[in-house]
């Protein structure tokens, strides 16, 4: 059987009027993140972790933030849509694992609802792992002004 191992890493600022979105899952939080797309930094990693993993290339290729239609959209219809793409190419998710980078909001109460919320839309029934850190004050995070996330993701070939 032929595995792949494919990496992710997303990073977006935070901005005042919009809704929290991390994994599939809104966050209560003061402000959002800033992107094109709903700007869900975890799910983003997870895309391209499992594009690289494919040989897909990136999230930018296969949606791009210059095209209207992904204006504004959930970012869990993407995620759903390389679901479809590895489905279609023949590959199965094996496992992910993940980081999201933060001083706040907390993520520890919403860990296992992102997970959950990930293997759903990916049609798995496991092998999902959703962690949080902080970077103690240090960067860009650190200051409050925005969120990064980190993603493994293996694939397996069905055919």
């Amino acid at each position: 059987m032929t595995t792949h191992v494919g990496f992710g890493f997303d990073v977006h600022r935070f901005a005042e009027g919009r809704p929290l979105m991390v994994g599939g899952i809104e966050i209560p939080y003061p402000r959002g993140l800033a992107g094109h797309s709903d700007a869900d930094v975890l799910l983003h990693a997870i895309c391209d972790a499992l594009l690289g993993a494919m040989g897909e290339g990136d999230i930018g290729q296969l949606f791009p933030n210059n095209d209207p239609k992904y204006k504004d959209i959930p970012s869990i219809l993407l995620l759903k849509e390389v679901g479809r793409l590895a489905h279609q190419n023949k590959w199965r998710v094996v496992n992910i694992d993940s980081t999201i980078v933060a001083e706040a909001p907390k993520m520890a109460g919403h860990r296992m609802d992102m997970e959950a919320k990930i293997a759903e839309t990916l049609g798995m029934s496991g092998g999902v792992s959703v962690k949080a850190t902080t970077t103690e004050g240090l960067g860009y995070t650190g200051r409050g002004e925005g969120m990064a996330a980190y993603a493994v993701a293996l694939v397996e070939k069905v055919e």
